[in-house]
């Protein structure tokens, strides 16, 4: 059994795009929607992802926060197709940038489609309390705003968040982070 330990930001500028050194196109979607997992009926996320030529299944717990269980699989393209074409809600589409700083590697994800304007940086730690170098364009965290996990851009896209929503994490969520 895997564990993901990841945290989510909001990156503040663009700095980051002249240090990425790859870029993958991607659209995934979900097997099971957002009221599941957060209803408790389904204790996890079915994700079905398309990485550039690969394709991948993919389950996570339905805990909120920087860790949580995850089983990642990689599926045949064709299937991975077939299986996007079931999905329910939207289609999350991006382009992933990976951005190396200090001793961590950085996925910034740069939204398409329905979720177009929205970008949020992620990194992958060892430990939750993990110490890593900051990069001077990395903007507030956004790890527990439930907003900007997939699973719920999928549910609800970028495009239909209220004005105060699109704004930096409120003082709210931020104290909360």
């Amino acid at each position: 059994m895997g564990i993901e330990i990841e945290r989510k930001f909001l990156p503040a500028g663009d700095g980051w795009r002249a240090a990425a050194h790859a870029v993958v196109p991607m659209a995934q979607g979900y097997l099971n929607d957002l009221a599941m997992v957060d209803s408790g009926a389904m204790q996890a996320s079915v994700r079905v992802r398309i990485e550039g030529d690969e394709a991948r299944l993919n389950i996570k717990s339905r805990e909120a926060g920087p860790s949580r269980q995850e089983f990642d699989y990689a599926i045949p393209l064709a299937e991975g197709r077939a299986l996007l074409a079931l999905c329910v809600g939207g289609i999350v589409e991006k382009r992933r940038h990976y951005v190396t700083h200090g001793a961590h590697l950085w996925e910034i994800d740069e939204f398409l489609g329905d979720n177009a304007g929205l970008v949020v940086a992620e990194i992958e730690l060892g430990s939750v309390d993990e110490a890593f170098e900051r990069p001077d364009w990395l903007g507030p965290e956004a790890t527990h705003a439930q907003r900007y996990y997939n699973l719920a851009l999928a549910a609800r896209p970028y495009s239909q968040w209220r004005g105060e929503e699109r704004r930096a994490l409120d003082l709210e969520e931020a104290a909360s982070c």
